[in-house]
Formats: structure tokens, sequence, C-alpha cells
């Protein structure tokens, strides 16, 4: 069973634009593996996790399950199959 991170005292951290968003510096003992995450709000709190990512093939192929199929438009086209023609090697 995987353990859960201690609860850790809050800290405030400083919010600052890039571009067009609102960024926060996180502190380094709030720091999160990998390089993307999931935010969501609940309430008044934003929730920021890692994105999980598939560790095994089985793991891997379920979130491709999840995958709307492909369409007509992703297919490989026809090929004439053109038949053979004899040659001679010496």
């Amino acid at each position: 069973m995987p353990t859960l991170p201690t609860p850790s005292r809050s800290k405030e951290a400083k919010l600052f634009r890039n571009n067009r968003s609102q960024a926060v510096r996180i502190p380094a003992e709030f720091e999160l593996p990998g390089e993307r995450v999931l935010i969501h709000r609940e309430g008044s709190k934003l929730i920021i996790e890692p994105v999980a990512r598939p560790t095994n093939i089985i793991e891997l192929l379920a979130e491709w399950r999840k995958e709307a199929p492909l369409g007509p438009e992703d297919q490989l086209p026809d090929i004439e199959d053109m038949p053979a023609s004899s040659e001679e090697i010496f």
C-alpha cells in the first residue's frame, strides 16, 4: 500500500505573471516530480498534483483504452499491390 506524504505546514508563495497566465513559485520543500501537473478547484482552494505516468505495459494499455477510436482520417490509404514480375538473376 503506498504511503502518503506527511502533512506539512503551510508556507506563503509568490504569485506572478508569465505572459497571459498567472503562475506560482513553489518552494523547494513542495517540489513535485515530473514536468506536468493536474490542477483543479475545490471551493476556494486550488489543488495541484503530479500527473501519474504509466510505469508498465499494463498501465500504458489501460491508458490507451481510454482514448477515442481512430477515425477514417487516421487510417493508412489503400495501396494497389502490383504482381511481381519475373527477373533473371545471374
